[in-house]
C-alpha cells in the first residue's frame, strides 16, 4: 500500500464513486483520488487527468511508486479533451469552479453521454451547477456534505442518463422534487393568492422548491444531512450580519430578507420530514 493520505473532502469525493467503475479523475493533481480508488478496489483503472504538466507529473511519480502504472493511466488534458468516449464509465471533476465544470460538461456533450456517472465536487455556485445539470435531464443520485477547516463542501453522484417518460427513473424518488408534487414549507411569495388558477400555484410552488434544491442540494435536504443543518445555522448568521448592514438600502435589505427566508423554508421542510419519519412527534 502507498504512503499518502487523502484529505476528509477527497476521501468523501472517493466515496461517492460507484464500485466496480473505471473513472477518469480531471484535475488529478497529486493523483491520490485514483490511488486511493484502485488500491481500495473501487475501481478496475483509472485515467488521472490535469491541464497542467507540473501536477500531472507529480501524479505520475506518485502512481509509479504505489507499483499501479498498469491501472492508472496518466495524461495531459484540459477538461475532456484527452479522453476518449467509452473509456470510462465515471467523471471525477473536484476542487474546482462550478461554471468550469460545467463548461467541461458542454465542451464535450458526446464523451459526457458515454459515460453514466459524474462525480462533483464544485467550489462555488452549487446553484448554478445543479440547475444545469436538472435542465439537462440528468439525476442527482446522492450527495454529501463535509464541512473541513472551516469550509464547507458539498459534492454530488450524478447520473447521466436522462430521467424522461419511458426511462424508468423517478427524480422524485431520488432527491428532486416533481413540479407537479412539490409540498412542504413555502415562502410566502410561492403561496397561492385569492382567485389564483391552482395549476398556475402549483407549479409556482413546484418551482419555489426546486430553486431550493438547486441552492442547497435535493438529496441534502432529503436526508436531513447534518452538515447541512450546520451549513444553514452559519449561512443564516452571515446574512443576518448583512442585513444589519443594509437597513438603509430597501432592495439590498429585501434580497437580504428574501434569502433569510428561503434558509428558514429549507429548515422547516427538513423538520418537516423528521416528523413525519417520527409518526407527528419531534
Amino acid at each position: 500500500m502507498s504512503n499518502y493520505h487523502l484529505s476528509d473532502r477527497m476521501a468523501a469525493v472517493a466515496g461517492l464513486v460507484p464500485a466496480g467503475v473505471t473513472a477518469c479523475d480531471i484535475g488529478c493533481d497529486h493523483g491520490f483520488v485514483a490511488i486511493h480508488l484502485v488500491e481500495a478496489g473501487v475501481c478496475p483503472g483509472m485515467i488521472a487527468m490535469d491541464i497542467n504538466k507540473g501536477p500531472l507529473l507529480r501524479a505520475k511519480e506518485h502512481i509509479e511508486s504505489a507499483g499501479l502504472s498498469t491501472y492508472i493511466d496518466t495524461r495531459l488534458s484540459d477538461g475532456l479533451e484527452a479522453f476518449e468516449a467509452g473509456e470510462a464509465e465515471c467523471m471525477i471533476a473536484a476542487g474546482m469552479g462550478g461554471r468550469l465544470i460545467v463548461k467541461i460538461l458542454s465542451d464535450y456533450p458526446e464523451k459526457v453521454k458515454s459515460l453514466r456517472y459524474l462525480v462533483l465536487q464544485p467550489q462555488s455556485e452549487l446553484s448554478f451547477v445543479r440547475g444545469c445539470l436538472r435542465r439537462q435531464g440528468f439525476v442527482i443520485r446522492k450527495e454529501d456534505m463535509i464541512l473541513e477547516d472551516g469550509k464547507f463542501y458539498p459534492m454530488m453522484l450524478v447520473e447521466t442518463e436522462t430521467c424522461g417518460e419511458g426511462s424508468g427513473k423517478n427524480p422524485e424518488r431520488n432527491g428532486q422534487t416533481s413540479r407537479k408534487k412539490a409540498t412542504g414549507a413555502e415562502h410566502e411569495s410561492s403561496r397561492c393568492d385569492p382567485g389564483e388558477d391552482p395549476g398556475a400555484a402549483s407549479d409556482r410552488r413546484a418551482a419555489y422548491r426546486e430553486s431550493l434544491e438547486d441552492e442547497f442540494g435535493p438529496c441534502l435536504i432529503r436526508d436531513n444531512h447534518p452538515v447541512l443543518l450546520q451549513y444553514l445555522d452559519w449561512w443564516e448568521g452571515q446574512q443576518n450580519k448583512i442585513l444589519r448592514e443594509v437597513l438603509a438600502y430597501p432592495e439590498r435589505r429585501r434580497q437580504v430578507e428574501e434569502e433569510i427566508d428561503r434558509i428558514r423554508d429549507v429548515r422547516g421542510i427538513m423538520k418537516e420530514k423528521v416528523v413525519q419519519e417520527n409518526g407527528g412527534y419531534v
